[in-house]
């Protein structure tokens, strides 16, 4: 508990710029993975990550400091110029986009490793540390890192939201945005920048090998939560800077945890959560949607059999036995009675002593489901001239997903028929 008091009274400079810092970069680097996201680039922050290495490590042969700001920029510079090349490998050549990045991510961080290696064994001593690059070292960050990390936030909202209809639009339909004018490739080239922006500033807090993750996986968890882009940016933010503050928590209870990996293990936890729970997209929820999918279905099927039988005998007052029923339609005797208590209990159908017996709400709810099959057969043999001993199956399916519109829809595109394909009556 005293831990806890601690950490979030931020009296320790050192937890402020951590903390901070944490929930900017994750937070930011979360807004542009949704676009990343959605074009289906998800990739080319892995490959931007893993580039970068080598303009940090030309960037101190060359300055023969760790100047954060020379760093940084040597970073850029190979970061952009590697989603370049994999553009330039895409359009020129017949390799396919996630090729074109395996080669650019293995052929880049290649060189870093060699350029690091080769630095690590010059002698100089300013190389110390340098290989936080690598895997990230949140636990360092200082007041300048917070300083470019707000700026580089700041630089990245901002864009978002000046240039949200422009990058919306280029998510979804890059061929309309093209159409109306919109300057497409400027737009795909300012996504680009924004990109290597926030993975160049990430870098110092998980590394190249984890800088992928912040981009892609809050934006991945926010998707299951929403249709609508504006929510799925605020989700995504949210659980961003969520996990770079309980990342920070972490790594601050525990001195020997680094505060990089906790971020992107909270992280993945929170789009694991979200991948299982989230209502539905989840698995859990589809589950749930599929068992009650089912579940309705065979409800229905019974009403329909029950009333099919009825109508046959043009008597809806005698109870029919499960073994009958059975007779009528293939179904298993323990899915019939589990439908029927089922529907007992809702009050479509009664016990009898012989048998079950549709109640009035149950032979409405069963004629309907006649009414809907037989207009789906008649609608395949009239409009797609389907034979009439072909369109069974097919009815059987269909009829438990259409609505009251499409119902009313198909009485007027049939005109109000009175008889199905096969002569049976359609009842009103």
């Amino acid at each position: 508990m005293n831990e806890f008091l601690e950490f979030f009274s931020f009296a320790d400079a050192n937890v402020r710029f951590v903390t901070i810092g944490s929930i900017l970069l994750a937070s930011s680097s979360a807004v542009v993975g949704c676009f990343s996201l959605l074009r289906k680039r998800a990739l080319v922050g892995d490959a931007v990550a893993h580039a970068v290495l080598p303009g940090v490590c030309l960037a101190f042969i060359l300055s023969g400091t760790k100047n954060p700001f020379i760093l940084l920029l040597g970073a850029f510079i190979t970061g952009w110029f590697s989603l370049v090349v994999i553009d330039f490998i895409t359009a020129r050549t017949r390799i396919k986009e996630d090729t074109a990045i395996g080669l650019v991510l293995s052929v880049f961080f290649g060189i870093g490793i060699l350029l690091l290696t080769s630095i690590q064994h010059s002698g100089n001593a300013a190389q110390s540390g340098l290989d936080k690059f690598l895997f990230g070292k949140a636990a360092s960050l200082v007041g300048e890192d917070l300083i470019v990390f707000s700026v580089v936030a700041v630089l990245l909202l901002v864009a978002t939201i000046v240039f949200y209809k422009e990058l919306m639009l280029l998510c979804f339909d890059q061929a309309y945005a093209r159409t109306i004018g919109f300057p497409v490739r400027a737009l795909e080239l300012l996504l680009t920048t924004l990109t290597v922006f926030a993975v160049v500033v990430g870098i110092q807090a998980v590394g190249v090998v984890l800088m992928a993750a912040m981009l892609i996986t809050p934006a991945a968890a926010a998707r299951f939560w929403t249709e609508k882009l504006p929510v799925m940016l605020l989700i995504a933010a949210v659980m961003g800077a969520f996990s770079g503050l309980a990342g920070a928590f972490v790594s601050y209870t525990a001195p020997s945890m680094p505060t990089g990996p906790w971020i992107v293990l909270i992280i993945s936890l929170i789009a694991i959560l979200s991948f299982a729970f989230a209502p539905g997209r989840g698995w859990v929820s589809r589950i749930i949607r599929q068992r009650r999918n089912r579940s309705r279905i065979l409800d229905e099927n019974i009403l329909k059999l029950l009333y099919q039988v009825g109508e046959l005998k043009e008597n809806f007052t005698d109870a029919q036995s499960i073994t009958e029923l059975m007779q009528r339609r293939h179904l298993p005797q323990n899915s019939i009675l589990k439908g029927l208590k089922k529907l007992q209990c809702e009050g479509f159908v009664s016990k009898q002593q012989n048998g079950w017996l549709l109640t009035e709400e149950g032979r409405i709810r069963g004629r309907r489901v006649v009414r809907l099959h037989r207009l789906w057969e008649l609608y395949l043999t009239q409009y797609l001239e389907l034979p009439s001993d072909h369109v069974h199956e097919d009815a059987e399916t269909i009829e438990h997903i259409i609505t009251p519109e499409l119902e009313e829809k198909l009485m007027e595109e049939l005109n109000y028929p009175a008889l199905d394909p096969h002569q049976s009556k359609i009842p009103l």
